[in-house]
Parts: C-alpha cells; sequence; structure tokens
C-alpha cells in the first residue's frame, strides 16, 4: 500500500472523510493487513498519528461500576420511589416494578452501556450507527443539561437543611411569630395528645415560607433569589466543579465514596427506624398489597416511568459512561448488579421513610399514616424532618445524617449529568482540558440555576420537569430504540457484540430490544398523551405564558430530530434524495471501534458477516430474530 492510501485510510479511521459504503472501507484495511511486513510497521506509524489524542478510560474496571451505581442510586430511591409505591398499590406495586425491570430497565440499561463501550464515543458520537437519528442524542444531552441545572437546586436545598441540622434547635420545630395561630409546633414538645390540632406544621411552614418563601400563585412574577440559597447552590457547583476538575480520572475517584457512603447512613437509619415506636406499621402500610391496583393501567404507567427515571436510561449518561471501558471488558454482569441494587435502594429506602414516618403517627395519635405523608420534596423536607423532630434523642444527628446522604445521592447523580454534556464538548473539541470545562460548565449551571433561587423557583423546576425531562426523554427514547433495534438491526448489534466480547446474545435481550420495550414504551406514551391535563402546581393553574414556555422546551427538544435528520440527509453524496436518504440509514463508514487495530478487525468481520448473509439470504425479521 503507497502513501496515498495510507493517508486515506488514516482519515477514513479518524472519522474525517466518510466513504460511500462499509465495502470500501474492507478493501482499505484488507490491503492494510495484507502487506509485508516493513510497510505494515511504517504504516502503523502512520495510522496512530492521527489518534495521538486518546480517550480517557476508568482508571480501574470498578470504576465504572461504582460511577454507574452513584448515577442511577439519587434522590428518586429516596423520595420518588415509596411514594409512587404507596399511591399504586403499596407492596402490590413491586410486581409491575420488578416486570418492566426485567423488561424494560435491564434490557435498555444493557444496550446503551454495550454500545458507548463499542464505539468509545459519546451518545453524539454513537449515532453515527444510524446518522439520521444523530438528534436523539442531541436532544437527550439537551434534556440532561436541563435536568443538571434544577438537579443542583434540589442539592441547594439539601445543603440548607444539612447547615441548619448543627443548630442547637431545629429550626423547624418550631413557630414564629409571622407564621400566625395556624401554625402547630412539630417538635417533641409539640402536640402529642389524641386530640387532633388543625393547622400547618412549623416543618412544613418552615420549608415554604422561611426557605422557599413560595407564592401562592405566579401572578406577581418569581421575585428576587434568595442569597441564603444562592450560596447554597453555590457551594453545590464547586462540589461538582472540584469533582469534575480531571474529567473521570477524580470522578472515578469519586465514585467509590458516591457509591457506597450512602449505605452507610441508611444502615443507620434503618437501625434506628426500626426500633421506634410505630415504625413496623408504618413499613407494614407501605408494603401492604392492594392487589385490585394491578388492573389499574396507571399503576403500570407509574412503573415504567420510575424504573425509567432511576435507572437514568435513555439520557446519553450510560453511553457516555461506558466509553470509557475497556474494549473487551464483560459488562453483562455489571448491567445486573447495578440493576438490581438500584431496585433493592429503592424499596429499602422506603422502609426507612415509611418506619420513621409510622413513629410520626404514632407519636401524634394518628391512625391514617397518608396523613403524615407527602410526596416528592415534601417527604423529604416536610415529612421526614417533622419525624425527625419527634426524636427525644440526637435529632440532630439523625437530621444530619439523613440529609448529608441526600447530598451525596444528589452530587453522585449530577456528577453523571454534568459529565455527559461535557463530554459532548470534549469530544468535539479533545484540545480543551478538562478543568477549563468543568469550570465553564458550572459558572454556566449556576447562573441558569438562579431562577430556581427565586420565590417561584419550584414552580419553574415543576414545569421544566415535566415539559423538558419527562415529556421529551418519552418521546426520544422511544425514537432511539427504533433507531438501534430497527434501522441498525438488532441482528447486527449482537454481531457487535460477539466480535466485541466473544458472546452470543440470547432471545431474551433480543425479544426485548426490539418489540417489548419500545411497545411499552410506546404505550406509555399514548397513554400520557390520552390523560393529559393542564399541569399544576400544589393544584394551582401556571399562567398561558408558563404553559407556552413549556411547550417551547419541549419543543426545542423534540425539534432536534428533524433537524439533524435533513441536515445529514443534505451532507450526503448521493445525487437524488433518495440514495441520499438510504445513506444516512446506514452506518457511517468509519462506524466501528475507537481503536485502529480493533476497527480493521471488525471490518474483516463485517465483510464475512455481509458475505454470509448473501450466501444464505434472509426475510425482514431475519435482522431481529435470525
Amino acid at each position: 500500500m503507497d502513501s496515498t492510501q495510507f493517508a486515506k485510510l488514516n482519515k477514513l479511521i479518524d472519522g474525517n472523510i466518510k466513504l460511500a459504503n462499509e465495502k470500501d472501507c474492507v478493501v482499505y484495511a484488507s490491503e492494510l493487513l495484507t502487506m509485508d511486513s516493513s510497510s505494515s510497521e511504517e504504516g502503523r506509524e502512520q495510522l496512530t498519528e492521527g489518534h495521538a489524542t486518546t480517550r480517557d478510560t476508568w482508571g480501574k474496571g470498578v470504576e465504572f461500576l461504582f460511577s454507574c451505581i452513584a448515577l442511577s442510586v439519587g434522590l428518586g430511591n429516596v423520595w420518588r420511589f415509596p411514594f409512587i409505591a404507596l399511591e399504586n398499590g403499596g407492596g402490590a406495586f413491586l410486581i409491575p416494578y420488578l416486570v418492566v425491570l426485567l423488561l424494560v430497565g435491564r434490557p435498555i440499561y444493557y444496550l446503551e452501556v454495550i454500545i458507548g463501550q463499542f464505539c468509545s464515543q459519546g451518545c453524539i458520537g454513537a449515532f453515527d450507527m444510524a446518522p439520521i437519528f444523530k438528534g436523539v442524542a442531541y436532544g437527550q444531552v439537551y434534556s440532561t443539561a436541563l435536568a443538571t441545572t434544577y438537579y443542583a437546586c434540589i442539592m441547594a436545598l439539601t445543603i440548607r437543611y444539612l447547615v441548619v441540622s448543627f443548630s442547637d434547635v431545629l429550626p423547624w420545630t418550631y413557630c414564629l411569630i409571622e407564621w400566625g395561630a395556624q401554625c402547630v409546633a412539630t417538635g417533641a414538645t409539640g402536640n402529642n395528645s389524641s386530640t387532633p390540632v388543625h393547622g400547618i406544621s412549623s416543618a412544613e411552614l418552615y420549608f415554604t415560607r422561611t426557605v422557599l418563601r413560595e407564592p401562592e400563585s405566579l401572578d406577581e412574577g418569581l421575585g428576587t433569589p434568595s442569597w441564603e440559597m444562592v450560596i447554597c447552590l453555590l457551594v453545590t457547583w464547586i462540589i461538582i466543579a472540584i469533582t469534575l476538575f480531571k474529567g473521570i480520572r477524580s470522578s472515578g475517584k469519586a465514585s467509590y465514596f458516591l457509591a457506597l457512603f450512602p449505605y452507610v447512613i441508611m444502615l443507620i437509619l434503618l437501625v434506628r427506624a426500626v426500633t421506634l415506636p410505630g415504625a413496623w406499621q408504618g413499613i407494614a402500610y407501605f408494603i401492604q398489597p392492594q392487589w385490585s391496583q394491578l388492573l389499574n393501567p396507571h399503576v403500570w404507567y407509574a412503573a415504567i416511568t420510575q424504573m425509567f427515571f432511576s435507572l437514568a436510561i435513555c439520557f446519553g449518561t450510560l453511553i457516555m459512561y461506558a466509553s470509557f471501558n475497556d474494549f473487551n471488558k464483560r459488562v453483562h454482569k455489571d448491567v445486573i448488579i447495578i440493576t438490581t441494587i438500584d431496585s433493592f435502594t429503592s424499596i429499602l429506602a422506603g422502609c426507612i421513610i415509611f418506619g420513621i414516618l409510622g413513629n410520626l403517627a404514632h407519636e401524634t395519635n394518628t391512625t391514617d399514616i397518608s396523613q403524615v405523608v407527602k410526596g416528592g420534596a415534601g417527604l423529604a423536607f416536610i415529612s421526614y424532618p417533622e419525624a425527625i423532630a419527634k426524636f427525644k434523642y440526637l435529632p440532630q444527628l439523625f437530621a444530619v445524617l439523613f440529609f448529608f446522604m441526600l447530598l451525596v445521592l444528589g452530587i453522585g447523580s449530577n456528577i453523571g449529568m454534568a459529565s455527559c454534556v461535557i463530554n459532548v464538548v470534549k469530544d468535539r473539541f479533545p484540545q480543551l482540558p478538562h478543568w477549563q470545562l468543568a469550570i465553564g460548565a458550572s459558572v454556566m449551571g449556576f447562573v441558569c440555576g438562579l431562577v430556581y433561587m427565586t420565590p417561584g423557583g419550584q414552580f419553574i423546576l415543576n414545569l421544566v420537569d415535566f415539559y423538558g425531562c419527562t415529556f421529551i426523554a418519552l418521546v426520544l427514547a422511544i425514537v432511539e430504540l427504533l433507531a438501534v433495534s430497527w434501522i441498525y438491526g438488532v441482528k447486527r448489534l449482537c454481531s457487535d457484540i460477539e466480535f466485541m466480547l466473544n458472546v452470543k446474545t440470547s432471545f431474551y435481550w433480543r425479544i426485548c430490544w426490539a418489540i417489548v420495550a419500545p411497545g411499552l414504551m410506546f404505550l406509555v406514551l399514548i397513554y400520557m398523551l390520552v390523560s393529559y391535563e393542564p399541569l399544576t402546581y400544589k393544584g394551582v393553574a401556571y399562567p398561558q405564558a408558563a404553559y407556552m414556555a413549556g411547550w417551547l422546551i419541549w419543543g426545542l427538544g423534540v425539534a432536534q430530530l428533524p433537524f439533524w435528520a435533513l441536515y445529514i440527509i443534505y451532507q450526503q453524496p448521493g445525487q437524488s434524495f433518495r440514495s441520499k436518504l438510504q445513506l444516512a440509514l446506514q452506518p457511517t463508514a468509519d462506524w466501528g471501534p475507537r481503536q485502529p487495530q480493533q476497527l480493521q478487525a471488525y471490518l474483516l468481520h463485517r465483510q464475512r458477516v455481509v458475505e454470509s448473509k448473501q450466501q444464505r439470504g434472509g426475510f425482514f425479521f431475519d435482522n431481529i430474530f435470525g
């Protein structure tokens, strides 16, 4: 092979040129492997010149496992799962939840990890497998960036509560004069009689009046940010910037603490919870099954959405993390461990939370535990602090432990989301150092997060969460599954897995990837659209301008699909629209492993597969089940 051919192959593997089809790639790779030894040595030197900038890898393989655990096990496990389970059949909710884990959560998790590890690229580069759908990746990064901003806001709330938990008297245990006669103190010396007291607990008033300064509606605008919360937000982003200062080399080391330490606190809280009076009644209330709820479609909808966001699938983060793996790493066991731990943590957190709330009901002589339970952020910042306030011994200690656990869980998840966004820029501009990207992302995240620090910030957070994350993510997830399973093809994906790991993919994974997972996700989207009602916050409707802003946020994310599809089609070298469309649906010519030697071997592997398929023949569904 002469120097011209070497240069062309070099550019090809670097992704600087796109040949018309895979066959051209195979020809060049074959020539490289068949030339004489002296030329081969010279060729390898030329070939590696274009790969001087290598992608970071995990310091140790276990860092990937711990980073994924820190990403997936987050606030949704602690405050969302227990309340969702309680609303949807209690213990009976575990049945659809585990079914969805096996049919949707675990298969998609494995799918994204495999794709990221195979191509060693972030979510943008991963869609070279089906370039016309590259808008899915850009939409996911957009949604992840939005989630990162408001997730940091929740971390700021956690830091605020963590700091005041060191006070001699917990500030949510007593009433302030400005709260009026409606306030009911929740401290250990507060109301413990059997006579019900009508009013609002001091824990709730502290959260809504002192911390959030929350208005009844947005009619008078958002207000100005709270300087205390702004400082807490700044601390949050400083922690994120320090953790990401050296990319995965620093975040990987931090993952040991972020993944393991929360379980130390959970164990302490569990021991304390089960020893409290009334705790077992609370746990029984949590796990008691309501079998009639299994026939309710909303229960299955809740199970799928909870699994979807708990595991952080289809947000681009898993592909990004897996791209730093060794090419031949056996990730199947890691996926099973991560998804199992995530579900176990949700159930464990539910037992802790409801054990302590059972004690709260016991202390206030309330037989209906649902009366002391609030969902979402209210569970973490109202119900749980109220329960801690009833502790006769060391309430400050358990408040510090709980909010520090929330902080660590939230930081672990936010690190993954911020890394996803940062690495998209890093992949595009590899010459930029990690510390500049980390600082730049943190500054932008801090500035964008200031809107959540206003009195109306929780209204905005609720709006962005629904239109910018939940709604967008479901649409993009369905398109992603169709792109991988039906356009790229499950059969080719399984062939890639066999090339990378030397293992056969079972029918279970194939059927879940091709039919079950996308089918169930599509049904969830249909149910969501059919049952759609204008979004409210605590029963309060938004101004019309806010709904328009919400749909604009959603539109910007979903519009990535047609925009990038048309752009990719336009870029193709064909003469007619049909030929351009066909090329846009095929993997790019340099799609495959990142390392040149592995790419050469893969292209020859594909040549043998294509030749075998041509000799054998087949039909459409052979692409999936063959």
